[in-house]
């Protein structure tokens, strides 16, 4: 640097003219030519060759002396499956030979190391009580990964194809994504870091790129245009999967938009702003880290791959993303956080904790034919249950009637768009009450039988290939891969080998042909079967926990979802609903989490109200279980330290009624705590101090008089609205209560007592709790509002004619009389047209006269 003069450093700095004219620098530097020499040098080192998709790089799995690794995995897998045949009355046969097929083709592949890893920080994860899902994807079709432990699935018992995870004539990666408890999957990863040397372990690197409609949001903030502007051109463009600018430009039926490209043409600014915004699309915009990835490699990291760390607090990261990672070698781990885990492993504590159950409970050894589950899928009582609480979710579940473990896992595989809009639900739900199944051919009558006739899984591709046109089941895997990309040259080719194939079997070509188009349609619907059956266990796991301890259950469920109020207040809602009392939070008998009391009784955490932190209520509870519960607001004060009380913390307590265990009411105990909290203050410096009372053996509650200060009450509306402000919602009572005396005398209803029949003329006190203003076509507006009680909510509609005349009423929490018809919306559920709005008080008023 100390040889460059300033008009050097000027030209060096000016990159553009270096690139333009090279020769420039050696004239620049004809007097030190080894800078440039020495540049060339630094150039040529900063050259790196990888060798993509050609060899996996594996980290070392320590094995036993004297063993090699696939002799040692072989022996893990033997020793597994003997202890799976013990004592039972399956056919060891099958299972042997199975086992002996899977070894043969891992060991050959060179994955046994890869398997040992995983089952390694699963047994681990078991061992150390972390909750681990029963399998996921097609790695739930593998008899050797049900042995070493890495799934729950016997995949002999539910029919599922190893080939349809490992291909022994197509050789690729195995991939095994694992569900662990949210809350304690970090420590797994851990585990593997210190294992393998955590210099060889790390998360990967994902890149955010600025797609379409968040690049023109950023380009026109850097344009200083006001941010309506840019959000306006950003809402024109289509709200579809990957849409790029030139197509939203492009004609409207190759998914354009008119309205685009009409002020494209006709604004400068939005041109100006459109064709930057294409230089930058899909540049990227910023780096995170993938979700679940971890990258085991051989050595350090950094030998195989650049690394990133975005500061000095956070974890390296390999710099390339989840297929650069694999394309170079190096092995991925998918570690992903399944909260339904968690709230099993909590519901099964607290179970254990209150003694509710006889016996241990081992979720892996239930049988799945359980009534007490069938009958709370049939009645839809699904909220809390794995994948099968959305309303959609549950109307089909009303047709069906589940009654068998296959019925939980069809409908896993078909609640997806492609078979809903194929009417595939529809034609198994009919099937199963009595209509009548026709099969494509009678060799498949076996294979579509379980699935009422239906193209389910992928598994059902496969088979069908086998049987009809001797595919093995490599082979058959190939084909469904060749259906699901559509390539016209690979399509003919295995329609040319399915023909030949089923002509063996004395099947024309033209019937050949027309099999294989409805193979191929249905094999783009067609689901993993493997990763349907893993996932239903948790489903059923979820609907034996809440059949048979539904207070724990439900409280798991509330403790997972307390940061988010419309949850809690949905979810409490349903736990009534089920017959569970549920006890408001309360500073002697609450948790920081949901708990249960007894076998019907939830007791509020105190965690989900708000403004009353996590460390203050872990206080609370450790001084509680060391002394008993408290006596007094002023006993409270007393035994919490100052530094762990504030007072937001303490007016939460009192609007949420947590001290309501005392008697007194909440506007006097408002008046009271400063008061009580100055005595507890002197009270701990005394004894800092070394100080003690006179009266040191009268119980120290009674060393200070014990004066609540009387206050005026607080109104009914004045206790509900700091209660909503702490909890976010009205708990233990709602604004129509306060009417509960003048619904008779203006002739209205509560909507939970509204008789629902279409075009039903009904008037319905309620409050207001969600209002949507909407454009219409006309260009006035209309209103979409939820209005509700202290049990039900109901979507209603106000159209334009009728808003200008109620539109005054229109206030959230408001509580009115609704005049209207009840008729079923778009959704095929009720709804209230409201034609009229009127207050109570002038209702009650005008009977009054009457």
């Amino acid at each position: 640097g100390g040889l460059l003069d300033d008009a050097r450093r000027e030209k060096i700095y000016s990159a553009e003219q270096y690139l333009k004219s090279p020769e420039q620098m050696h004239k620049l530097f004809a007097d030190l030519p080894e800078l440039v020499e020495n540049s060339i040098e630094i150039s040529k080192r900063c050259n790196v060759h990888f060798e993509l998709h050609k060899k996996n790089y594996l980290p070392n799995f320590p094995v036993p002396e004297g063993l090699t690794i696939a002799q040692f995995f072989a022996q893990e897998s033997q020793r597994g499956m003997d202890k799976h045949l013990a004592n039972s009355n399956l056919d060891k046969k099958i299972y042997n030979d199975r086992l002996k097929f899977e070894l043969d083709v891992i060991i050959q592949m060179d994955f046994p190391g890869y398997f040992l890893i995983v089952a390694d920080f699963i047994r681990w994860s078991k061992e150390n009580g972390i909750p681990v899902g029963p399998g996921r994807g097609s790695g739930a079709g593998s008899l050797v990964a049900y042995v070493l432990g890495i799934t729950n699935v016997d995949p002999i018992k539910h029919e599922l194809l190893f080939e349809r995870f490992l291909n022994p004539e197509r050789v690729s990666m195995p991939d095994f994504d694992i569900d662990f408890c949210t809350d304690r999957r970090d420590e797994v990863i851990e585990y593997v870091a210190n294992k393998y040397g955590s210099e060889k372990v790390s998360q990967i690197i994902t890149y955010g790129t600025m797609a379409a409609k968040g690049v023109v949001r950023d380009v026109g903030r850097v344009l200083g245009h006001p941010y309506g502007f840019s959000d306006k051109i950003s809402k024109l463009i289509p709200n579809e999967l990957k849409i790029t600018l030139s197509k939203a430009l492009g004609p409207t039926k190759d998914g354009g938009s008119d309205d685009l490209r009409v002020r494209y043409d006709a604004e400068e600014a939005v041109t100006e702003l459109i064709n930057l915004s294409k230089k930058l699309e899909g540049v990227v915009r910023n780096v995170s880290t993938h979700a679940g990835g971890v990258v085991i490699a051989p050595s350090k990291i950094s030998d195989f791959c650049p690394v990133y760390k975005a500061s000095e607090t956070d974890g390296v990261v390999s710099q390339f993303d989840k297929d650069d990672v694999e394309a170079v070698g190096l092995v991925k781990f998918d570690f992903l956080g399944l909260s339904n885990l968690t709230v099993i492993d909590k519901a099964i504590k607290m179970i254990d904790a209150k003694g509710l159950s006889d016996n241990p409970i081992d979720l892996d050894s239930l049988s799945l034919d359980d009534k007490k589950v069938f009958e709370l899928l049939q009645r839809c009582d699904t909220t809390g249950i794995f994948q099968l609480e959305s309303e959609g979710m549950r109307s089909y579940l009303k047709r069906l009637k589940a009654d068998s473990f296959e019925d939980i896992v069809a409908m896993l595989a078909l609640y997806r768009p492609g078979p809903l809009d194929a009417g595939m639900v529809d034609d198994y739900i009919n099937v199963k009450h009595g209509a009548k199944v026709k099969y494509p051919h009678k060799m498949l009558e076996d294979i579509l039988k379980p699935t009422n006739g239906v193209f389910l899984y992928q598994e059902q591709v496969m088979k069908s290939a086998q049987v009809m046109a001797g595919y093995s089941l490599g082979g058959a895997d190939l084909l469904r891969r060749a259906m699901g990309k559509k390539i016209d040259k690979e399509m003919q080719k295995q329609r040319s080998v399915f023909v030949k194939g089923a002509e063996k079997n004395n099947i024309d070509k033209e019937k050949a042909d027309e099999i294989f188009d409805l193979i191929d349609k249905f094999s783009g619907y067609g689901f993993n079967k493997s990763h349907s059956v893993a996932y239903a266990y948790i489903s059923y796991q979820t609907a034996w926990l809440k059949a048979h301890f539904p207070a724990a259950f439900m409280a798991s469920v509330l403790s997972g979802v307390m940061d988010d109020t419309d949850r809690v207040a949905f979810t409490v809602s349903e736990s009534e609903g089920m017959g569970l009392i549920v006890n408001g939070p309360n500073v002697c008998e609450s948790d920081f989490e949901f708990s249960t009391k007894n076998k019907n009784t939830l007791v509020y955490g105190l965690g989900a109200i708000k403004g009353v932190g996590e460390a203050l209520v872990n206080v609370l509870v450790e001084e509680r279980k060391a002394n008993g519960v408290y006596k007094s607001l002023f006993d409270f004060c007393q035994r919490i330290e100052r530094r762990s009380l504030n007072k937001r913390a303490i007016e939460a307590l009192i609007y949420s009624g947590s001290f309501d265990c005392f008697g007194i009411e909440r506007a006097s105990l408002l008046k009271t705590y400063p008061y009580a909290v100055r005595q507890a203050e002197q009270k701990q410096s005394d004894h800092s101090n070394g100080q003690s009372s006179l009266f040191f053996e009268i119980d120290d509650h009674e060393e200070y008089e014990l004066n609540y200060l009387e206050s005026p009450g607080l109104t009914f509306k004045e206790k509900l609205h700091l209660e909503k402000n702490v909890m976010g919602y009205y708990f233990y009572s709602h604004p129509t209560d306060e009417f509960d005396n003048d619904i008779k005398y203006v002739g209205a209803r509560l909507p939970r007592n509204i008789v629902y029949r279409n075009n039903k003329e009904v008037k319905v006190l309620a409050m207001v709790s969600e209002l949507r203003y909407r454009s219409t076509r006309g260009g006035g507006q209309m209103v979409s509002l939820t209005i509700e009680d202290s049990k039900k909510k109901l979507n209603a509609v106000i159209f334009s004619k009728v808003l200008p005349s109620v539109s005054e009423h229109l206030l959230v929490d408001n509580v009115v009389i609704f005049s209207g018809k009840i008729t079923k919306d778009y959704r095929d559920e009720w709804q209230l047209v409201v034609d009229k709005i009127q207050e109570i008080e002038e209702l009650k008023v005008r009977y009054a006269k009457i």
